[in-house]
């Protein structure tokens, strides 16, 4: 299996959580866990995972542990998770 790299934008704290949008060039990732202890990094990755098909354990953080902005690399077909990509940054 092929990686590839996502950046993402998190926003801790919204009312329910979604995956969609662009943010500059990073894809945004909206959790109601609240940016405390890494529970919204966890979060954002668990829904990185679902909206993208794959398995958390397939979803990891390459940097930006503590910050909005991260970059995740996600295990899988390069081609379906570009394509998955591309439709969730049109919000789709």
């Amino acid at each position: 299996m092929a990686r590839v790299r996502v950046r993402i934008r998190v926003r801790p704290g919204t009312s329910r959580t979604a995956v969609g949008g662009s943010y500059g060039d990073a894809l945004v990732v909206a959790v109601s866990a609240p940016a405390v202890d890494g529970r919204a990094t966890e979060a954002a990755l668990a829904a990185v995972a679902v909206a993208f098909g794959v398995r958390r354990r397939q979803v990891a953080l390459v940097s930006g542990g503590t910050s909005r902005d991260k970059i995740v690399e996600i295990d899988g077909d390069p081609a379906e998770l570009t394509a998955v990509l591309a439709a969730l940054r049109a919000g789709s």
